[in-house]
């Protein structure tokens, strides 16, 4: 890389990272109200930041993605994970926003959807997780995914079962995947760095390996697009 690339780089990663510490500061008095759970994350904000962008930084984006569902174009230069719960009134409210955002950026990022259940406030969030890990393996994740936060209402035993059969999949699958032991372990292993991670509150964002508050909105996606 010739040293006028590696200087335009690292410009626009200056500007990344400040308008990463910009929106963090803006959100931070609305964080509070977003849900949260598990492990609590160090107390000092730049300190978080760096945590989580050095768990990020020793990991390879192939590790990172795994086996989670995406869209967008793999080899985009922006990579946004959003870690997230179906029982959660704020992921629901955030994901018409980010399917539109997508809709106008497919070709720059790659977005990447995590689950962060909070168990202790949402009974329904594991079992709404591994029936969406079901239906992923249909290739229906995103409809599935849709139409649980569409229904939030009725998470449960009854609704899970109901929307796989409205999208037309393969029944006997289905309930035979999101009651196995690899729906499990898909879960878990997500829930693994979200620990790792020190999240506790979603929805979270991390984009490349800065970590975003759920309460951004979608125009600061926008403007980090046009500068990178």
């Amino acid at each position: 890389m010739t040293k006028a690339r590696t200087g335009d780089r690292n410009k626009r990663l200056l500007i990344f990272f400040g308008l990463g510490i910009m929106i963090f500061a803006m959100a931070l008095p609305l964080m509070a109200l977003i849900p949260g759970g598990g492990s609590q994350p160090p107390v000092n904000a730049e300190e978080h930041q760096q945590l989580v962008a050095e768990v990020i930084m020793s990991s390879d984006r192939a590790e990172l993605v795994g086996d989670s569902p995406t869209r967008g174009n793999p080899d985009a230069p922006l990579v946004l994970m959003k870690f997230s719960d179906f029982q959660c009134g704020f992921c629901a409210r955030a994901a018409g926003p980010m399917a539109g955002f997508m809709a106008e950026h497919e070709e720059d990022v790659l977005y990447v959807y995590k689950h962060l259940p909070l168990t202790q406030i949402h009974p329904e969030a594991i079992p709404a997780a591994r029936a969406s890990w079901a239906a992923q393996q249909q290739e229906q994740f995103w409809a599935y995914h849709d139409a649980l936060f569409a229904n939030q209402a009725r998470l449960g035993r009854d609704l899970y079962p109901e929307i796989a059969q409205d999208l037309g999949l393969d029944m006997e699958q289905f309930e035979r995947d999101r009651t196995s032991a690899a729906a499990r372990d898909a879960v878990n292993q997500e829930v693994q760095l979200t620990r790792q991670l020190r999240l506790n509150r979603t929805p979270s964002f991390v984009l490349n390996d800065l970590l975003v508050p759920g309460t951004a909105p979608v125009e600061f996606f926008e403007s980090v697009v046009t500068r990178v």
